[in-house]
């Protein structure tokens, strides 16, 4: 039979989305004592146990909660007054998620979307280039940068969207980057932004709010962008988007 180490090593191994639960503290007559350990995966799924009953059916609750919002937390539970439970001890549990990346999903794979796929990597970002010109696929070669040569109506069908997505569009067409733009706003995401000018961005609202979006919905996407300083070089310009997304994430 695994340990729970075992398992807590195999879930980071293998990328396996999950929070690990603690018992940090007790007081009086509890299930389980201080180092009891137990981890929810995002399916559901648990390993080990804190205590079972009512208690660990609300840190499983809880633990759920923790994996979308991507930041650790204590809490504190008075089994009688909170559970019903007739031992009615005292058990202080802390929750941290483990594997939880931002994941960055980069509509356009040209010099921009190259030097930000780069950048964006190196910060420990889990990123996927979307491109269907082959030709631009299969010039990446750094395989920690997952590709997709497809199309940008069935890359929103294969893409999994949570509340850690970041979306950038830099696509070789303005049609293409509001074609993301559309269907980005559709989906859960942490961050949607387009690159362009002045002119394409006020053309890009227009016809989102023609095609029935709000000016709320609108006033999401950061657009043009990126941090506004003055750049030219793709390098230059993936740094500014970068620094703008990096915003958003230690803040989100």
């Amino acid at each position: 039979m695994s340990s729970i180490y075992e398992k807590i090593i195999e879930a980071i191994n293998s990328r396996q989305v999950c929070a690990l639960c603690t018992i940090v503290k007790t007081e009086g007559s509890t299930p389980r004592k201080a180092g009891s350990k137990m981890l929810v995966y995002s399916d559901y799924r648990i390993e080990g146990s804190i205590g079972g009953g009512a208690l660990e059916s609300e840190c499983i609750k809880n633990a759920l909660t923790i994996l979308k919002s991507n930041k650790s937390q204590l809490f504190v539970h008075q089994l009688e007054k909170d559970h019903q439970m007739s031992c009615g001890g005292f058990v202080e549990i802390f929750i941290e998620p483990l594997n939880v990346q931002k994941k960055l999903y980069i509509f356009g794979g040209g010099h921009v979307g190259k030097a930000l796929s780069e950048f964006a990597h190196k910060l420990n970002f889990q990123v996927t280039v979307i491109d269907s010109r082959k030709e631009i696929i299969d010039s990446y070669t750094n395989q920690n940068i997952e590709t997709l040569t497809t199309d940008i109506k069935s890359a929103f069908e294969i893409l999994p969207f949570d509340e850690h997505v970041f979306i950038c569009t830099a696509t070789h067409e303005h049609t293409g980057d509001r074609e993301v733009i559309m269907n980005a706003l559709t989906k859960k995401h942490c961050y949607l932004g387009m690159i362009g000018s002045v002119r394409k961005v006020a053309k890009t609202k227009q016809i989102l709010l023609e095609k029935g979006f709000s000016d709320i919905e609108i006033n999401t996407i950061d657009m043009p962008m990126g941090i506004a300083i003055k750049c030219e070089t793709p390098e230059e310009i993936a740094i500014s988007i970068l620094a703008k997304i990096i915003d958003v994430r230690l803040t989100s």
